[in-house]
C-alpha cells in the first residue's frame, strides 16, 4: 500500500476512535459540559442544537441524552457550575486577607477574572437569554444573593451597620463589579485589566470606608 494512502487511511481512522472510544461516565459527563459550554457561549440557548453540541463532543445524540434528557437539563448543569464558580471565588477573595481594603480589591479583581476567562462561562450567568425562564433565575440570582451574604457580613462586622443596610450596599458592590467588569471586557478603549480593577476597587473603597468602625459606636 502506497505510504500516502495509508497515512490518508490513519487519519480518517483517528476521528472514528475517538468519537467511538469509552470513556468512565465522570469523565464523559465533563466532555458533554465542556462542548455543550463552547456551544451555548457562541449560540446562546435558543440558537443552540444538541447536535451541534454531540458533534463538538464527538459523541452521538443517543449518548448525550444518556447524560442529559434535554436541552434545558444541560443548560442549568452549566449553570449551576459556572454560578458556583463565581460564588467561590468570591469567598476565597475575602478569605485571602483580613485587610478590609485588600478584601475589596480581591473582590473586585475575582470578578474581572471570572469575566476575563477565555472559555466565556460568566455569559451563561450575567448575559443568559434565558432569565425569564425561573429555574434559570432562581441560579442567577444565587450569585447575587450568596456573594452579597458573605460580603454584607464582613460590612456588618466592620462598621456596626444593621443587617438590611449592609446586605443593600453588599449588593451594590457585586453589581458595580461584575457590569463594570463586564463593560471593562467589551470597552474598545482598551484599559489594562490592573488599571480597570484598581479604578473600581478605589472607588469602591473609599464608599465603604466612609462609614464608621464598628467599635467607634
Amino acid at each position: 500500500m502506497p505510504a500516502g494512502q495509508h497515512d490518508a487511511e490513519a487519519a480518517s481512522a483517528a476521528p472514528a476512535r475517538q468519537r467511538g472510544a469509552r470513556l468512565p461516565r465522570r469523565e464523559r459527563r465533563a466532555q458533554l459540559l465542556e462542548s455543550a459550554l463552547g456551544v451555548f457561549v457562541a449560540s446562546g440557548y435558543h440558537a443552540a442544537a444538541m447536535d451541534d453540541i454531540a458533534e463538538r463532543a464527538g459523541v452521538s445524540k443517543p449518548v448525550l441524552y444518556q447524560h442529559f434528557p434535554g436541552k434545558m437539563d444541560l443548560y442549568l448543569a452549566l449553570l449551576d457550575i459556572a454560578c458556583d464558580q463565581v460564588i467561590d471565588n468570591c469567598r476565597a477573595a475575602l478569605a485571602s486577607t483580613p485587610d478590609n481594603k485588600q478584601r475589596v480589591a480581591a473582590t473586585i479583581d475575582a470578578f474581572y477574572d471570572y469575566v476575563a476567562d477565555d472559555n466565556g462561562a460568566f455569559r451563561l450567568v450575567f448575559e443568559s437569554d434565558l432569565t425569564n425562564e425561573a429555574a434559570v433565575r432562581q441560579l442567577v440570582d444565587r450569585v447575587t444573593t450568596e456573594c452579597a451574604a458573605m460580603i454584607a457580613e464582613v460590612i456588618r462586622d466592620d462598621t456596626g451597620l444593621p443587617d438590611e443596610s449592609s446586605r443593600l450596599l453588599a449588593v451594590s458592590l457585586v453589581g458595580m463589579a461584575q457590569v463594570s467588569a463586564r463593560f471593562w471586557l467589551n470597552d474598545t478603549a482598551g484599559i489594562d485589566r490592573a488599571d480597570a480593577t484598581a479604578l473600581i476597587a478605589g472607588l469602591a473603597w473609599r464608599g465603604i470606608r466612609g462609614y464608621p468602625k464598628a467599635d467607634e459606636h
